[in-house]
């Protein structure tokens, strides 16, 4: 049988070429798939269609592909639990029993207490594509407001449940994205933010969100009754993130633009919070876009927050709002070594997760910053939930690492002891693999650790099949966390590598900006060093080396490919920003010319063009073999990138690799995703790079 992998045996679906041309300050850029863009076109749907059909035939010819979905599914189905936490009375949790594909949310009266289904999102749709978004309690834990969102859309819906009967009142928000919602103590309603309704005729998935408005939702009235808290119409790029103080007398507003770390910080003073006075004005308390303040909690009119101002990585402060000027405010957790990753209130102690060389360290201060301990973690790995208030004597924390699944502890504030409250029971014996840190230096010389986890007793003689995972960007770290998908790739004899790049915040801010804006190619310049590294000591070698990306991620695979194509046996580009002279000008893309430049500017777009994906293949060029994913529901990276960068990859691509594009249906970005589909994608992907490596899989595990 003729390989899979002789792309002579693939005919790529015809993509038309338009004479689309844009100019750029002098330079003629090339637009043929530009019609791509339009995903509901009846000319990109029968591209779609005729795209899905020449990638699952291909992958259902793969031998190995129903071992993979087989052993997925079984490592998949264990229970997995969320953190409790408290509001009123009652605590409230979610629970997946295994292959649900959406968390269930329950509720017990204590934590010996039978617990009781309050939510289920699985009965919203008969698929799973309808998945929770938010969840936010009455102070009294007797409503609760609940987001859905269907096929992975970033917009939502709102809806109120009364906690007792179970029962949804007349309560239907709808116009909702990238917002909270915070209850007065009263529990008459709720602030939240939204954006007007799309224009009619235009597409949601694709119109560009601007204007953002706070709202307060009073229980029991229209949407249309709502009460217009604040907007700012000389300001359509800001948005609004709402919160009410634990003590229910102010409302704390972080003004966002785009993704930008640096916000403002605005509040009302709503006087009794049994009474609260919704007119209060606005009060600008830091008013500057200078650095980014994270409200942390307040002792009465003197706030709390967590800001990089003056500190790179990160220092809490005291402002009195009665004197907000810099120069009274009071600094209560000095700047670390390492740098503060989150910080919360509970027990009327700041509990501050750092991070030290990307592993999360978990320690306690008192209200007026003297250190009151901390807490041991059991291995190297990360805190991915903290819950708690600060009247509570208890806390609850999830805590995850490659090869320890995401355990639940309950910390005793009285007593100072933490517990194992929640821990899974799976099909997987850890004993047999290891997780080392190492330490690799960037092209500038940069050092920058890289975790590698594989099955103990390995050879590093260069030929064991490696994926090297990264994404460098927006503050978003990548520390250690575990992964159904990860074992069943170790299970494979795989290694899996995942790389700390500049961009992330793993270091703080100083960190972060190294790889943002004309220094993006640090980026790129950090995972390919991760790339060589592995192969100069023994892990992998090119052949062998897989590497996978998703969103800024994705950007990151797609621009390393045109970089340094013969570095690497094959490709796992996910949903990613492919374009990078367009990404501004659909839904929330505008949002991240902060941390990418704009190709509006004149003196920002030479960077961008460098590295933009669809710009920058070489013709001639023999490219890996590529598994490109998105979905066509996606309304965050548009999956009009995906399409025209696979377009572009398979018109170029001289080699004999397969470029495939996997077009999921009524999903998107990823958040809500149903484990079904999941499991499938998973199978997919791994299939692929089993082929792609010629991996020699060993016997079927019992």
């Amino acid at each position: 049988m003729t390989s899979l992998l002789d792309a002579q045996a693939i005919t790529y679906p015809a993509a038309r070429k338009s004479d689309v041309v844009d100019d750029y300050y002098g330079t003629k850029v090339a637009d043929p798939y530009r019609w791509l863009e339009d995903v509901d076109s009846p000319e990109t749907r029968a591209w779609v269609e005729a795209e899905n059909r020449v990638t699952f035939d291909f992958l259902k010819q793969i031998p190995e592909r129903e071992r993979i979905r087989r052993r997925l599914t079984a490592l998949w189905d264990y229970p997995k639990y969320g953190a409790p936490f408290k509001k009123g009375g009652p605590y409230f949790f979610f629970k997946n029993s295994g292959l649900q594909n959406q968390s269930v949310l329950y509720t017990q009266a204590s934590l010996t207490a039978e617990p009781e289904v309050l939510l289920d999102p699985n009965t919203l749709s008969a698929d799973g594509t309808v998945a929770l978004s938010i969840l936010a309690f009455s102070e009294d834990g007797r409503s609760m407001v609940y987001g859905t969102s269907g096929s992975g859309s970033d917009w939502q819906e709102f809806r109120v449940r009364d906690v007792t009967s179970r029962q949804d009142q007349s309560d239907h928000l709808k116009w909702i994205k990238f917002s909270s919602a915070a209850w007065t103590h009263d529990g008459a309603g709720f602030f939240y933010s939204r954006y007007p309704e799309p224009a009619a005729g235009s597409d949601p998935l694709l119109s560009v969100n601007r204007n953002q408005k706070v709202y307060y939702h009073k229980l029991g009235t229209d949407q249309a009754a709502d009460r217009l808290l604040y907007e700012r119409p000389d300001q359509p790029d800001w948005g609004f993130g709402i919160e009410v103080s634990a003590d229910g007398r102010y409302a704390v507003y972080t003004v966002w633009l785009g993704t930008d770390r640096r916000n403002r910080i605005y509040y009302q003073d709503l006087g009794d919070a049994h009474r609260p006075r919704l007119d209060a004005p606005v009060v600008r308390l830091l008013d500057a876009f200078d650095a980014s303040y994270g409200f942390v909690g307040n002792s009465g009119p003197v706030f709390f927050f967590q800001t990089d101002n003056g500190a790179p990585r990160s220092r809490i402060v005291a402002v009195d709002t009665r004197r907000p000027d810099a120069s009274a405010w009071r600094e209560l957790v000095a700047q670390a070594a390492d740098p503060i990753e989150g910080s919360q209130v509970i027990h009327n102690t700041f509990v501050i997760r750092y991070l030290h060389d990307a592993a999360s360290q978990l320690r306690m201060f008192a209200l007026d910053g003297k250190p009151a301990g901390e807490v041991k973690l059991p291995t190297l790995g990360s805190i991915v939930q903290v819950t708690g208030e600060p009247k509570d004597d208890e806390m609850f924390y999830a805590f995850t690492s490659f090869l320890y699944p995401t355990t639940i502890f309950r910390h005793d504030f009285k007593t100072g002891v933490s517990s194992v409250f929640k821990s899974p029971e799976i099909a997987f014996d850890p004993s047999g693999y290891e997780t080392v840190q190492v330490f690799y230096r960037s092209r500038d010389g940069t050092p920058a650790p890289m975790f590698l986890t594989y099955k103990k007793g390995l050879k590093r003689d260069g030929s064991n099949a490696t994926y090297l995972y990264g994404y460098g960007g927006f503050n978003v770290n990548m520390t250690p966390g575990f992964s159904i998908g990860v074992l069943a790739w170790l299970e494979m004899g795989g290694v899996y590598a995942q790389t700390v790049l500049r961009g992330g915040a793993e270091y703080g801010e100083e960190w972060h900006q190294a790889g943002m804006l004309d220094r993006k190619q640090n980026v790129f310049d950090d995972f390919i060093a991760s790339g060589e590294y592995l192969i100069a000591e023994g892990y992998t070698s090119p052949p062998k080396l897989a590497i996978g990306g998703g969103s800024n991620g994705g950007l990151l695979i797609g621009a390393v490919l045109n970089q340094r194509p013969e570095l690497f046996g094959a490709a796992l580009p996910a949903v990613g920003v492919m374009d990078m002279l367009r990404f501004h000008k659909f839904t929330i893309g505008w949002a991240w010319v902060t941390e990418y430049g704009s190709a509006d500017s004149v003196a920002q777009f030479p960077a961008l063009y460098r590295y933009s994906p669809i710009h920058n293949m070489k013709p001639g060029t023999k490219y890996p073999p590529t598994l490109i994913t998105t979905a066509d529901h996606d309304d965050r990276v548009v999956p009009g990138h995906s399409f025209k960068y696979a377009a572009t990859l398979q018109a170029t691509q001289a080699g004999p690799a397969p470029v495939l594009i996997r077009i999921e249906t009524k999903a998107g970005h990823g958040a809500g995703k149903p484990t079904a589909k999941i499991i499938e994608e998973q199978t997919d992907r791994w299939a692929f790079l089993v082929h792609s490596l010629r991996m020699q899989l060993p016997p079927l595990v019992p």
